[in-house]
């Protein structure tokens, strides 16, 4: 007895110490590492040994330098190494440092996150101090909600722009494309549509924008709208993995607020800087280009961001998607905006031409769709504008007949009304981002045709007998 007593005593310290060390360890946060070592270091991206059978695609590592810790994802793994994309740009890497797993990137969104700006890995970048991290954490990466589970969409969203509620009406959970090319005006529409007052909570995620610009639209064009708004912010001169990564960061905090039962906007400029940002993860890691220059996890990353958007399942509230697609060089038939007009509920195309002529919003109605317009459209409203579209035909096909003096009145009873009542519809189209939103564009609509044919008179404007009323 004297003898056991004495080794307990003796052993006691030590077995102290590794209770003590147990309970360090114990914490998800604290749970032994499994690392490796830089073996090759290439412009945009590593090599690491050691971790190939610990880690798996899309996984974060931490990488010890001798300027600190820095974050990786893992894009490529291979039986020897994997390669791994730094999250930072200019992050100092050399060979045998070591680098440790860190697993999937979640986030905890919370509803004090409303009027908070933060960046792509959920850091505040607005001064305003920590953020409160809610209850649940989710992964950035998260997969859509099951087809069959979802409710259906049926409900039509009145966005305050004319030229979109009379031509391309939406429904609250679709996804709609704004498409255009450079300095067109999708930024300024994106702005016009962020201001509307149909939602509980709005989530924007600037990607790739200019640095001078995200102060701009957060101060002047939120304004007070930004009290329900979270903004995440991925400007052009960061690595192309937070540019990558600022729309998914925006996706699940959208996801977080939809599965509470709110009506959430989604707002994304633009998905070809996404696009952009995917292919030169792509080419980094070794893929080959397949169409124009892009790698084929271009078309696979699209459908999985965009899909996430949409109504959720019974219980749960909707996110309306509104993205922008630059076009580059005017060519609507690029490989990012067909990818994208196919997976989307719509389609809204701002012309360079009516930009030019001074015509803002520049949006062409003959060329822009909404899949969904016939749930938004009420009454005779889809006969009215199926009406409509016809004279605004008439008309432009007519143009360079009018031009050089082909046009006489009174000999084409339809080339007559087209002329007279089309530059009326343009009229009422045209809003300037800093006008009222409109409460109602068919009202607009009747109400500057019946003075352009003198108050009570009767302008002849097709539908006007029964002026219908959208079940809003």
């Amino acid at each position: 007895m004297s003898g056991e007593a004495a080794t307990g005593a003796s052993t006691s310290p030590h077995l102290s110490k590794l209770a003590a060390a147990a309970r360090r360890f114990a914490g998800p946060d604290h749970a032994v590492r499994h690392g490796g070592r830089v073996s090759a270091i290439t412009t945009g991206h590593y090599a690491v040994t050691g971790l190939s059978r610990h880690v798996h695609l899309g996984d974060f590592v931490v990488h010890e330098s001798r300027t600190g810790a820095h974050l990786g994802e893992v894009v490529k793994v291979e039986p020897e190494a994997v390669i791994v994309c730094p999250i930072e740009s200019g992050a100092a890497i050399g060979i045998s440092d070591r680098v440790f797993r860190r697993g999937a990137f979640r986030i905890a969104p919370d509803a004090s996150w409303c009027g908070r700006t933060i960046n792509a890995m959920a850091v505040p970048i607005d001064g305003k101090g920590p953020l409160t991290n809610g209850n649940e954490r989710r992964s950035v990466m998260a997969a859509p909600p099951p087809s069959m589970g979802r409710k259906r969409i049926d409900t039509a969203l009145r966005t305050g722009v004319r030229a979109i509620d009379i031509f391309s009406p939406l429904c609250y959970g679709q996804r709609l494309g704004i498409f255009a090319g450079s300095g067109v005006g999708k930024s300024t529409l994106l702005s016009m549509l962020a201001q509307g007052d149909g939602f509980d909570k709005v989530v924007i995620a600037l990607v790739g924008e200019r640095g001078r610009e995200v102060r701009e639209f957060i101060e002047d064009t939120l304004g007070s709208d930004m009290a329900k708004t979270v903004a995440v912010v991925a400007t052009g001169d960061e690595s192309p993995m937070l540019r990558r990564l600022a729309p998914l960061t925006a996706m699940a905090v959208a996801e977080h607020f939809r599965d509470a039962g709110e009506r959430v906007l989604m707002i994304v400029d633009s998905v070809t800087r996404f696009a952009h940002a995917v292919r030169e993860v792509g080419v980094a890691a070794g893929e080959p280009p397949v169409a124009r220059g892009y790698p084929a996890s271009v078309f696979t990353e699209l459908p999985k961001l965009l899909e996430r958007a949409g109504p959720g399942g019974e219980d749960a509230g909707s996110i309306t998607a509104i993205v922008s697609i630059l076009v580059d060089g005017d060519n609507h038939n690029d490989p990012v905006a067909d990818a994208t007009r196919g997976i989307l509920d719509g389609h809204i195309v701002l012309s360079r031409t009516l930009a030019e002529e001074g015509r803002y919003p520049p949006i062409d109605p003959m060329a822009s769709i909404s899949r969904l317009a016939r749930k938004a459209w009420a009454g005779d409203e889809e006969k009215l504008v199926s009406r409509l579209r016809a004279l605004i035909h008439r008309f432009e096909e007519t143009k360079d007949l009018r031009l050089i003096g082909g046009y006489k009145p009174g000999l084409d009873a339809e080339m007559d009304m087209a002329v007279k009542q089309v530059p009326v519809i343009y009229e009422v189209l045209r809003q300037m981002p800093d006008a009222p939103l409109a409460a109602d564009a068919f009202d607009d609509l009747a109400r500057e045709m019946k003075k352009a044919a003198g108050i009570g008179g009767n302008t002849g404007a097709p539908g006007e007998a029964q002026q219908p009323k959208a079940k809003r």
